[in-house]
């Protein structure tokens, strides 16, 4: 029996091209709260985990299957999207399509040594702030730097 398909709150299955779902991984420490970030396979840039929307996921879902594929992650996925940001996707032969991105938020528990990616990019916690700044996107960058007051309090 497969599991029936449930509708995002933001976006559905009827999502408009160019919808991205994206985990926001977050860890505690004494020191504050951080953000794992991965190199984009084409660039190098930091980015989130993230990946298009599929139909018979949803957007929490979608987001927890990048993160594990792209980072190794596994942890507990807000269904309800902490915010959404636009950039402009780099395509084969310098052509860019937009996207918009739902961002979830994942309480990290674990952190594995193997993942489907793990060759094609890397990895690193960051605090917030030192995260905003390393990523190139303004919409992300200005979601990172709204969150960090909330997670702090």
């Amino acid at each position: 029996m497969t599991a029936p398909v449930r509708p995002d709150p933001v976006f559905s299955i009827d999502a408009p091209r160019g919808a991205q779902c994206a985990a926001l991984p977050l860890r505690e420490t004494p020191g504050g709260p951080l953000v794992l970030l991965v190199t984009s396979r084409d660039t190098g840039r930091w980015v989130l985990p993230k990946g298009w929307l599929e139909p018979e996921l949803t957007g929490a879902e979608a987001a927890a299957k990048e993160a594990y594929e792209e980072a190794g992650l596994t942890g507990r996925v807000d269904p309800a999207p902490i915010g959404t940001y636009r950039y402009a996707k780099r395509l084969p032969q310098d052509r860019t399509t937009p996207c918009t991105v739902q961002v979830h938020l994942m309480h990290v528990e674990r952190e594995l040594e193997a993942w489907p990616e793990r060759g094609q990019r890397r990895r690193r916690w960051f605090g917030l702030a030192e995260a905003a700044m390393l990523v190139e996107e303004p919409g992300l960058r200005a979601l990172l730097r709204r969150l960090a007051p909330k997670v702090a309090a």
